[in-house]
């Protein structure tokens, strides 16, 4: 079996431990590399469609030589008067194909959503939130705002589940 070389389009343990954990579970020999990819968009989109948009630009830019890249964006969106946090995903090919799958949402509180709509980023807001620092390094917003029962690792790992499954598909 051809060794596969992947990318994931960010340095942070959250995500990389997302992809890498699917990896393993489909038992596929796959050499993964972290990069550091640009969104090209806000450092706190603020739509589904700008949270897809960098989810798919990080995976571009991260291609390289790669036989895929998986960008992963965490965002969030306004609906009805509330924000709710967001996640998107996309895989990029060598020819050409780019999956995309979004994951869990779940609306902030508006303690919380007051200081996006001020135009702070997400991760200090829930850090003073919290009371904890780094937060989304690891267990994220979605941790928090669910007690602990689903962590940032395992939302986008759901994520990247819905990318693998389209890939092999698109591969056979």
């Amino acid at each position: 079996m051809k060794k596969i070389r992947a990318a994931i389009a960010s340095k942070n343990p959250a995500k990389i431990n997302a992809v890498s954990n699917v990896l393993k579970n489909i038992e596929w020999a796959v050499d993964l590399s972290a990069i550091d990819a640009d969104s090209e968009v806000s450092a706190q989109p603020f739509s589904q469609q700008e949270t897809r948009q960098g989810a798919m630009n990080r995976a571009k830019n991260a291609l390289g030589e790669y036989d895929f890249a998986i960008g992963l964006e965490g965002g969030v969106y306004e609906m009805e008067g509330m924000l709710y946090l967001c996640n998107w995903g996309a895989l990029a090919t060598q020819d050409g194909h780019i999956f995309t799958a979004a994951g869990a949402q779940i609306p902030l509180p508006e303690e919380i959503a007051d200081g996006l709509r001020k135009g702070i980023e997400l991760g200090p807001i829930m850090d003073e939130y919290a009371n904890e620092s780094g937060i989304r390094q690891h267990k994220g917003a979605v941790g928090i705002l669910t007690n602990g029962l689903v962590n940032r690792g395992e939302m986008f790992g759901h994520v990247v589940k819905l990318l693998m499954g389209q890939y092999q598909r698109h591969s056979d």
